[in-house]
């Protein structure tokens, strides 16, 4: 597909202003030690006015914590560490790339996408992209590891800027995060909320976790279809005519050798995808939890998926570079992994920081607060009905700037908002509808989004010059789009009567 080389719109001027004034800020790990002085500071300040909050959960006060005060201070101090190997996705990024980083430098992966989307038109591989993105929440947060530097290889392979392709597939993971075509983990989580929530004024109100199934069902459809329309119109255009010379691999094995290791590989990869099913049937399987679900929170499939993409990616590397000869004995992946990892040091120094600052943040209660203060200024300022929904999934998207954890906003908001959408005669449903869209589409542009460093670092590998700013331009017309549709879509299929899910 050829790209667009008109960028004097005033889209482009608008989203390169973005990225050149972002990208000329200080270097995020430097930005998250400032922010870190300005979080203690604040808590400072706000802790001497003794501001506080009453929670809607449990009618208990919150109080903000100054992190200036001396034991607050001794217990940083100690958990300094433990803040940082409690970073979410900093194991699992860097468990992940043991096997990805095999795969990559035996050639596996170069010659499987080169040989994979040689006969796919190319046409359909942005929507492709991007419908996986979205339905890759079904696995928990693997989606956000792996898929993005797979999507720029996708891309380069078929002869387009590779950071195209890792920005379509980030806007369908992040943005259209709560969207899909199955039932997952975070709608069992979000109903855990909703359903008591609206129990305080209705106890005999029950709903089951796919209350939002055919909404969001439907959702996934329709974001594909936006998804691809931005990235065509408006992403692909930002890149056209770079030379992706500097970007391409050459096989290291030759032809004949290559297809045979390609499909020794491919064969290993079914056994184990085969073996990996085989873990999950019968009465009581292996991976699946007490109750017998290989979705829920606890099952071993779901707290295990990520050593278990690892073993995905890493066993066909081991096969592809023995046959293939780029591995010859054990240290040879060994060596691979170890430059893998320390690809990875740039992403690790910026974790840490990036740690220390969610740490300080949670620990002041700043977040919590700010979510309960702005939830009672929502619901005092008189709008009803479709002006109080909209302004509520604004709300919710502004809170999920700075608290990352979905179902911790919830566990906040569900209490004042289901409640007071259905004294005003709206199904629990709806609101956890809007608030599961204000969740998603601002995912790609929270600096307290645990992924935003590791999409920094996947970034740099195209572009060395990058930043905040580039993040900030090329997700903001996902995130803006991905709103206005998701609003619209709400809105329409209430107006309609169309049951949001199952009841």
């Amino acid at each position: 597909m050829t790209e667009k080389t008109e960028n004097s719109g005033f889209i482009y001027r608008f989203l390169n202003a973005i990225e050149t004034k972002g990208n000329k800020m200080i270097d995020p790990i430097t930005l998250f030690f400032l922010l870190c002085v300005a979080v203690v500071a604040v808590s400072g300040l706000l802790g001497f006015l003794d501001v506080s909050a009453i929670h809607p959960k449990d009618g208990s006060i919150v109080k903000v914590v100054s992190l200036l005060q001396k034991n607050q201070l001794q217990n940083y101090l100690s958990a300094i560490v433990s803040s940082f190997q409690g970073f979410p996705p900093m194991a699992m990024v860097l468990i992940v790339m043991i096997g990805v980083g095999v795969a990559e430098k035996s050639g596996l992966m170069d010659a499987a996408l080169h040989r994979a989307v040689s006969g796919i038109p190319k046409a359909i591989v942005t929507p492709v992209i991007i419908f996986i993105g979205i339905v890759s929440n079904v696995a928990g947060d693997a989606g956000f590891i792996v898929l993005p530097p797979l999507s720029a290889l996708v891309f380069l392979s078929v002869g387009r800027h590779p950071l195209i392709g890792l920005f379509a597939s980030y806007s369908g993971v992040a943005a259209g995060f709560c969207a899909n075509i199955m039932i997952g983990l975070s709608d069992v989580l979000a109903a855990s909320f909703t359903i008591p929530s609206a129990q305080l004024i209705d106890p005999t109100y029950m709903a089951t976790p796919a209350m939002n199934y055919y909404f969001l069902f439907i959702s996934t459809f329709v974001l594909t279809i936006a998804g691809t329309i931005i990235t065509e119109k408006i992403i692909a255009p930002r890149y056209a005519n770079q030379p992706l010379s500097q970007f391409k691999k050459t096989s290291l094995a030759p032809k004949e050798v290559e297809v045979k290791a390609l499909k020794w590989a491919g064969i290993s990869l079914i056994i184990y995808l085969l073996f990996i099913v085989f873990l999950c049937l019968g009465k009581n399987p292996f991976l699946a939890d007490e109750q017998g679900s290989i979705l829920g929170l606890k099952a071993p499939f779901m707290a295990g998926i990520i050593p278990i993409v690892t073993v995905m990616f890493l066993l066909p590397g081991l096969v592809y570079g023995k046959i293939a000869g780029t591995i010859k004995r054990d240290k040879d992946a060994v060596i691979m992994m170890g430059k893998s990892m320390s690809e990875m040091g740039p992403y690790i120094v910026l974790a840490f920081f990036a740690a220390q600052f969610l740490a300080l943040f949670t620990f002041s209660n700043l977040g919590v607060i700010l979510a309960i203060k702005g939830a009672a200024f929502l619901s005092n300022i008189g709008l009803t009905g479709y002006g109080l929904l909209i302004a509520f999934i604004l709300f919710a998207s502004f809170v999920n700037l700075f608290i990352g954890s979905a179902s911790a906003k919830w566990a906040i908001l569900a209490p004042i908002f289901v409640p007071m959408f259905l004294l005003l005669g709206q199904d629990p449903a709806l609101t956890q509808a809007a608030y599961r869209i204000g969740d998603s589409v601002t995912n790609p542009l929270s600096p307290l989004f645990p992924y935003m460093p590791i999409l920094l670092s996947y970034i740099a590998l195209y572009k060395k010059d990058s930043g905040f700013g580039t993040i900030v331009s090329n997700m903001l017309p996902y995130s803006v789009i991905f709103l206005i549709v998701w609003v619209i879509m709400l809105t329409l299929w209430t107006a309609l009567g169309i049951p949001l899910g199952p009841k």
